[in-house]
C-alpha cells in the first residue's frame, strides 16, 4: 500500500537540497543527498516525520473508507441472515487492511 503522495516526498527533497528522486516499489525513495555522486534510500526518520506531518494519503483514505463501508453492510447482512459469516468476512478483511496500513522500517 502506498503511505505517501510523491508530492509530499518531492517537496521535502526540493527543501533539503536532495534531487533525482525516484521511488522503488511504494516502500523506498532514493534520492542524491547535496553534494552526493551516489544516491541514498531518504532515511526511515524523515520518512516517518513526513508522514506524521502529511497524515493519511488518498489510497489510504480509500481503503478506510471502504472497509468501514464493508463493516457497516456486513453487519446489516449477518443481522438480516441471521447469520454472522459476514461479520466474520468483514473482520478478516478490516484485520488484513489494518496490517497493510502499518508504516514499518524495512
Amino acid at each position: 500500500m502506498k503511505h505517501f503522495q510523491d508530492e509530499w516526498i518531492q517537496q521535502w527533497c526540493e527543501q533539503n537540497g536532495w534531487t533525482d528522486l525516484t521511488k522503488e516499489s511504494y516502500i523506498s525513495y532514493w534520492a542524491f543527498p547535496p553534494g552526493a555522486v551516489m544516491p541514498e534510500p531518504i532515511p526511515f526518520d524523515i520518512l516517518r516525520s513526513i508522514k506524521d506531518n502529511n497524515g493519511t494519503c488518498v489510497e489510504e483514505k480509500f481503503w478506510l473508507s471502504f472497509a468501514i463501508i464493508l463493516s457497516v453492510a456486513s453487519v446489516f447482512f449477518s443481522y438480516w441472515l441471521k447469520n454472522p459469516v459476514p461479520v466474520i468476512f468483514a473482520f478478516a478483511f478490516d484485520a488484513f487492511i489494518s496490517a497493510k496500513l502499518e508504516f514499518e522500517e524495512i
